[in-house]
């Protein structure tokens, strides 16, 4: 069966967008790595309306991906943060990939934003997929992409499928 044959919507990549395929999501998920997780404070960082930060953080917690954590200042009335899940944490490396990408080949002359930096040994994290026998891929020619046992083909009528799995408990 040819790629072009199988059905697009019942892939990984679609079913991961339909959880954090927007500016906006990735831009939480950023300021929430970074220690940034309560309301106030992201939408304040990130200059974001609050319907959207609402509607955003409500999906990410819906997903799985955030934790919504309560606290009460002293005379305050009770809000929320937000942490990662374990599901959230592993997509760390894809904010890292894009990170970066970023760097290589969008800094500006000064140079990149920022430096992502091992906490142990101080030195620069450096992403390289490598396959389960540990062998670095560093071309796309060195993967091959096959149908799985979720493909199905194109002329198939969508179904539940299709919809993210349910974040398990």
């Amino acid at each position: 069966m040819e790629w072009i044959d199988l059905d697009s919507r019942a892939c990984s990549v679609a079913r991961t967008l339909e959880i954090v395929g927007d500016r906006w999501t990735l831009l939480i998920l950023r300021d929430v790595f970074n220690g940034v997780r309560r309301f106030a404070d992201l939408q304040r960082h990130l200059g974001i309306a609050r319907n959207v930060l609402t509607q955003r953080l409500t999906a990410l917690v819906d997903a799985g991906v955030l934790v919504r954590i309560p606290y009460q200042e002293p005379g305050a009335r009770r809000r929320h943060e937000y942490e990662p899940t374990d599901r959230g944490r592993e997509l760390l490396s894809v904010l890292l990939t894009i990170i970066a990408w970023g760097d290589r080949h969008l800094a500006d002359a000064s140079g990149p934003p920022v430096h992502v930096r091992h906490t142990e040994c101080g030195t620069d994290v450096r992403l390289v997929p490598i396959c389960e026998a540990g062998h670095a891929i560093t071309s796309p020619s060195e993967v091959m992409i096959e149908p799985g046992p979720g493909a199905r083909p194109a002329s198939q009528s969508p179904s539940a499928s299709t919809q993210p799995p349910t974040p398990r408990q």
